[in-house]
């Protein structure tokens, strides 16, 4: 009876090594197959990583340049006004549909770059462009900003910083004159430098 007992527990031990084994190669495939499921998962997170640091990469100058441009603008906000130079006098006129600047407007951006090198103090220009009402708004908010930049690329060619000078088109939005005669569009067509420390 004791080997009929031992023959018992034999096949048991047997039957039950054979269960856990069959168990356990379930258990290995189930968590194979979530194992599989989870790193599928991650590549795709990764993947979408990826994607955002590639848009946000190139987002970033865009972001910078507009962090310094807000900058430029926060100091003239800031600023003391000091002084106006208006480009728009008889001498110095823009004609109709023209931003380049006359012989007579480089003179009196000469002479601003000279007085701003030698009063040697550090100041920033807002340099505002302005039109008649001639033409769509679209099209004159363009070419107060062309009057504009031409006179701040002439003031760096004469030595005054790009970063103190920040530039602005009105277009047709702020008259000095009537709009309706030949005389008031002519002194609507210009330039005003803003000065401030």
């Amino acid at each position: 009876m004791q080997k009929a007992t031992q023959r018992t527990w034999g096949i048991g031990g047997v039957l039950l090594l054979s269960a856990l084994a069959f168990g356990g190669c379930a258990t290995k495939k189930y968590v194979n197959e979530q194992v599989a499921t989870v790193d599928t998962r991650v590549a795709s997170v990764d993947s979408h990583l990826t994607d955002v640091d590639t848009r946000l990469g190139a987002t970033d100058k865009t972001a910078q340049d507009a962090l310094s441009r807000a900058t430029a603008a926060g100091k003239l906000a800031e600023g003391k006004f000091d002084y106006a130079v208006t480009l728009s006098d008889d001498s110095v006129k823009f004609p109709t549909n023209v931003h380049k600047l006359s012989e007579e407007a480089q003179a009196r951006l000469t002479e601003l770059a000279t007085r701003l090198k030698n009063d040697n103090k550090n100041v920033y220009l807002e340099i505002q462009g302005h039109t008649d009402s001639t033409g769509s708004p679209e099209y004159n908010e363009k070419l107060g900003e062309e009057r504009a930049e031409a006179a701040r690329l002439f003031l760096n060619k004469q030595g005054v910083a790009l970063n103190r000078i920040a530039t602005i088109s009105y277009g047709q939005d702020a008259p000095v004159a009537p709009n309706n005669t030949r005389d008031g569009r002519a002194q609507n067509r210009r330039v005003v430098i803003i000065v401030m420390s």
